[in-house]
């Protein structure tokens, strides 16, 4: 197997691995009795962690040569926090486990990134991801799929023993990278020709560049409204007794990761003939189409069309975030730190909804009945539909700011590139 295949494989693996519980903390946590409150609270506590620690490790990640190394040590680390959330389901150790799972699982994303720029280049780049988060969101449905068999078997059990697997498999596929073919330089985006300063903070870099700012920002509100929508839904039906929450989230997830799988091969080739401002749309409006299908209904089986749509949102954005940032920043050598920067503040989004939620589903029918509004929508239903709002607005933001962005097709003419790098003093 060659860097390449190895590559692909390590996404595909790492896929169950890198995001920790996710949606199925939720699950676990309602079986154990907890408030969605409290619920909300310690998925905020993870994403604080997470949003605090991603661009340090960025930069950490722009600085060290052992990249496969760093990602193999998260990869074990967090596997070892949601083992430990397992035994111990008391508020402090969980808050705790999130904490590390958040911090250390930051460094993942950016780590694989790099390898990824460092083995295939700049031109290969945009190709590669397409790939990489076609394998990963493969890795999510086989994952899934194993966890709602087993869970018939063994209970929430079977994310724990799928997850572990999942860890072994992917520190060998990290290992089959050969070192030789991963290029530091290229690997956090230098351009020695562009004479840049590359002392530069992350929040430097994103201060300094307003395209990236702008993305930072759309980013955030797409993950304030994106980040607890699958975890509600889970919720919901653990919380109302609709069915079989672990099964029924597992094959949310299998939707979709299989609806993302194609989209972000069809992403990969869009930004090639068109360009990403189609795709930046298309993603943004999913998400409140996906709200209102979700609070139009509480029965189970609502899981799998509101996830189709997150197939496309979250598809489509995980080839087109790098893909932009990589653009944005040719030729400055600040690449990892500019990609942590932006999901810095695209986690303090993400890290808000699920805290938000909570209280959206506790006291939202409340706060309607005090503005003189009635409507017959449950706190869930409430919920759902706060979260959706907050796309709308990103997409505002969008259609005001996009002559910032470098949005022209992969092969055309790109703002920013090593001629014209953003300057960063």
């Amino acid at each position: 197997m060659g860097s390449i295949g190895a590559l692909t494989t390590l996404n595909f693996l790492m896929a169950d691995v890198r995001d920790g519980l996710g949606p199925y903390l939720a699950i676990f946590l309602q079986g154990q009795h907890w408030s969605p409150v409290d619920i909300g609270l310690v998925l905020t506590i993870g994403g604080l962690a997470g949003m605090i620690a991603t661009t340090p490790m960025g930069a950490f990640v722009d600085a060290t040569h052992r990249k496969r190394l760093v990602t193999i040590g998260a990869g074990l680390a967090v596997t070892a926090a949601c083992l430990a959330i397992y035994l111990f389901p008391n508020f402090w150790i969980v808050s705790l486990s999130q904490v590390l799972t958040g911090a250390v699982g930051a460094v993942i994303p950016p780590a694989i990134a790099a390898i990824t720029l460092g083995v295939v280049g700049p031109a290969g780049f945009s190709h590669q991801i397409g790939r990489n988060e076609a394998a990963n969101h493969g890795g999510n449905v086989v994952a899934a799929v194993a966890c709602a068999g087993f869970s018939y078997l063994v209970g929430i059990q079977a994310v724990f023993f799928v997850m572990i697997a999942m860890a072994v498999g992917s520190i060998a596929a990290t290992l089959a990278i050969r070192e030789s073919d991963i290029d530091h330089d290229i690997a956090r985006g230098l351009d020695s020709a562009a004479g840049t300063d590359h002392a530069k903070s992350g929040l430097a870099v994103l201060l300094k560049t307003p395209s990236l700012l702008v993305l930072g920002l759309i980013l955030m509100l797409f993950h304030f409204g994106n980040a607890a929508m699958l975890p509600l839904v889970g919720q919901r039906i653990e919380a109302l007794q609709l069915g079989n929450a672990v099964f029924w989230t597992s094959v949310a997830v299998i939707v979709a990761q299989a609806v993302m799988v194609p989209m972000a091969l069809l992403a990969a080739r869009i930004a090639e003939r068109v360009g990403y401002a189609p795709l930046l749309i298309a993603a943004l409006i999913a998400l409140p189409v996906r709200s209102i299908v979700a609070a139009s209904t509480p029965h189970a089986w609502i899981a799998i069309p509101v996830q189709m749509l997150d197939g496309v949102g979250a598809g489509i954005l995980g080839v087109v975030t790098p893909a932009l940032v990589a653009r944005i920043l040719r030729g400055t050598g600040r690449f990892n730190v500019g990609l942590g920067a932006v999901m810095t503040v695209q986690g303090v989004g993400a890290a808000i909804s699920p805290w938000a939620a909570g209280n959206m589903i506790q006291y939202g029918q409340d706060w309607l009945a005090t503005l003189g509004l009635a409507p017959n929508l449950s706190g869930y239903g409430v919920a759902f539909l706060g979260l959706g709002l907050s796309a709308v607005v990103a997409l505002a933001l969008f259609f005001a700011t996009m002559r910032l962005l470098p949005l022209e097709r992969e092969g055309g003419h790109v703002r920013g590139r090593p001629a014209e790098a953003p300057a960063l003093a």
